[in-house]
């Protein structure tokens, strides 16, 4: 149940005549309560000042909105804020000018990195506060311990006294501010982690007199609420074939799914049917069928673009729309590579299936990195003092660089550099393009070439980037997790010297070695399981990097750890398939398999969702990586990697059932299980 209250005290605008005789400050607070309702949210407080707010948020028992009484809106921009996606704490930023005792702030990536007064701020503000946040239910102590504070005119430990109250120290607690500025600047100064929400095509206005006032609502009665949201459906920021090729006219399939009644997840489960359907005539081969599957491949990603547009212009979000969302695009993605693969073989190319899993096995690591260094930037902004902790040099030019670029909206090098990266538009534009005027064989091709070209470029970058930023991530979350290590690593001893990331490069060696000899000696037309012998051997080099599983993952580069052991695991599967003469498809529906697991992780951790209910039942890397290595050394290596892939999928489907369906069932009743959380916006 979310509570909004309504902050009378201490705003400018309280107290300033209108010609019907009300104070502008009632007036205000009178239609704000009424937008609020309007928003959704059930039920509307009001506070006359800081110590009641305090008692109402001691008695809240989910997320709260805190509001002056000096803001001017659109509906739709309270709405926006009350189901925000990006976080559990929100609040809402502009780009005014900021009046006498407004909070100004700073961002970094979206977060909320500073607050105080005008003036004041470490490194120079990126907006100003709009008067309005939301903060979510495990924020609720700090909110209350906020507004006690500066009540108190007291400062918080390791904090400016100035920054709490927002004015000097030496003017006291009902100094000029607003008390909503002053609750913000303190709920910041407790470090809590706060997403800023701007508004954009909408008005939002703050305002301190009847001049304001009517300006405000000037701007706002001149803008069609519904058209903004419709267009504001579509992401701000997006890649050169999303933007031009499919957001110019995908806002019309939302409308009309909206008016359909179709909710984000079933356009997902059509986007979905539309890739599959396109993988088998990738399959099936001849020109018809190439040149079809092409057009519905286009179609699906307009759908995977439309499930997210919908889902931000009906606010309907939820914790498994936006996991489900994750996930059904890398399923529908490699079930495409598998349809290419399957094309390619049976138009007489002998390595099909292989260039498919060497496509697969690329994305994944790719993804990896991805997350990882997502991670990386998030916390190095909400830790704006360690950056720079490695000596600037060459990493601080990159980085000044890119911001620079990514300023420089629409220009020749921002389209580049969203480009060259390979995202989700430019793959699917290029295999449509590829299979439909060449074949299934020229389209591997390209998406490998490119992909291989993609991850040189960011690998580099990143690295250099990320060792002059210094911010370790795997050790604020559960690194045991996210290295997906099993019972077998846990009884490893510990090799610290060499590092969690240089030990899971060295074991991912063997496996590479082990999967090249195995291939020469396919291509020389011998037969592959001659080096069975060497498969323990390789499964040896590959532990080695559990001796680092319980080290601390504190480094530089540590971020790169869990991509590393996907490609060591990856690769030792596939080379055990080689060598033990497993199907090519089995082996690419095992490997289709890890995948899933190992988004499910990722999926969970951009989420905030909690680990999966049955991922202590998948064994870890290592103990996979073992049973392969003994059904391939035994010779039956294509009915053990076909029986552990079914087996790891049925865990997959029962955790998934077990997180989205059963658990939250049982919370309902109130058994008292924890159920998901909010969630970033689907893509």
């Amino acid at each position: 149940m979310t509570v909004a209250i309504v902050l009378a005290a201490g705003t400018p605008a309280a107290g300033q005549p209108t010609a019907a005789g009300d104070t502008l400050g009632d007036t205000l607070a009178d239609r704000l309560a009424e937008q609020w309702h309007r928003a959704g949210v059930t039920h509307v407080r009001r506070a006359a000042n800081l110590t009641e707010l305090a008692t109402l948020v001691d008695a809240a028992t989910g997320p709260v909105i805190v509001s002056g009484t000096d803001l001017v809106a659109h509906t739709a921009v309270l709405r926006h804020l009350a189901t925000s996606p990006v976080g559990p704490t929100v609040a809402l930023v502009l780009t005014d000018p900021p009046a006498p005792g407004q909070a100004v702030v700073r961002e970094e990536r979206g977060q909320v990195v500073d607050a105080g007064p005008d003036g004041r701020l470490d490194g120079g503000q990126t907006g100003v506060f709009g008067g309005a946040l939301r903060v979510g239910r495990d924020d609720l102590p700090a909110l209350a311990a906020a507004a006690r504070a500066a009540v108190a005119g007291t400062p918080i430990a390791g904090t400016d006294p100035a920054a709490v109250a927002g004015t000097p120290p030496a003017a006291g607690p009902e100094a000029a501010g607003s008390a909503v500025d002053r609750l913000f600047t303190g709920l910041t100064a407790l470090g809590t982690l706060t997403f800023a929400h701007r508004v954009r095509l909408l008005v939002a206005h703050r305002v301190a007199d009847p001049a304001g006032l009517a300006a405000a609502e000037a701007a706002v009665a001149a803008v069609d609420e519904d058209r903004a949201e419709l267009r504001l459906s579509v992401k701000e920021k997006d890649d050169f074939f999303t933007t031009f090729f499919v957001s110019t006219w995908s806002p019309y399939v939302t409308k009309a799914s909206a008016k359909l009644g179709l909710t984000p997840t079933g356009v997902t489960a059509i986007s979905v049917l539309f890739a599959a359907v396109a993988a088998v005539l990738f399959g099936v081969g001849g020109r018809p069928a190439l040149v079809t599957g092409a057009v519905l491949l286009y179609l699906g990603f307009v759908l995977d673009c439309v499930d997210g547009q919908l889902a931000r212009y009906t606010r309907h979000f939820s914790a498994w729309g936006g996991w489900l969302d994750t996930m059904a695009d890398r399923a529908k993605e490699y079930l495409v590579y598998a349809g290419l693969g399957y094309g390619a073989t049976a138009a007489g190319f002998r390595y099909g299936w292989a260039l498919a899993v060497a496509a697969m096995t690329l994305q994944t690591v790719r993804h990896m990195t991805d997350t990882w260094y997502g991670v990386l930037h998030d916390e190095a902004a909400r830790r704006p003092k360690a950056v720079g902790g490695g000596g600037g040099g060459i990493g601080d030019r990159l980085n000044a660089a890119s911001t620079r670029v990514q300023a420089d909206t629409g220009s020749l090098s921002y389209w580049l550099k969203r480009t060259v990266v390979f995202p989700i538009g430019e793959r699917w534009a290029l295999i449509a393009l590829t299979v439909a005027l060449f074949g299934p064989l020229v389209s591997l091709v390209a998406v490998l070439t490119w992909g291989v070209l993609a991850f040189a470029y960011t690998g580099a970058l990143r690295t250099l980037r990320a060792r002059w930023m210094w911010v370790p991530v795997l050790d604020t979350v559960d690194a045991t997790l996210h290295r997906d290590d099993g019972p077998i690593a846990a009884r490893f001893p510990v090799l610290r010297p060499m590092g969690p990331l240089t030990l899971a490069v060295l074991g991912a060696l063997g496996p590479a070695a082990l999967l090249v000899a195995a291939g020469l000696r396919v291509r020389a037309g011998d037969e592959a399981g001659g080096l069975a012998w060497a498969v323990p051997v390789a499964l040896l080099v590959l532990l080695v990097a559990a001796l680092g599983a319980g080290a601390a993952h504190n480094g530089p580069l540590d971020w790169l750890v869990p991509a590393a052991l996907r490609a060591g695991e990856y690769l030792f599967a596939i080379a055990a398939g080689v060598v033990g003469g497993a199907p090519a498809w089995v082996v690419f529906g095992y490997v289709f398999v890890l995948t899933l697991h190992h988004y499910d992780l990722t999926a969970r951790l951009e989420k905030r969702q909690a680990a999966p209910p049955l991922h202590g039942a998948t064994l870890g890397w290592e103990g996979r990586s073992a049973v392969l290595a003994v059904a391939a050394f035994a010779g039956f290596a294509g009915i053990a990697m076909a029986t552990l892939g079914a087996y790891l999928l049925v865990v997959f489907v029962g955790s998934v059932v077990l997180a989205w369906v059963v658990l939250p069932a049982r919370a309902r009743r109130g058994v008292g299980v924890p159920a998901g959380g909010e969630v970033r916006q689907p893509g």
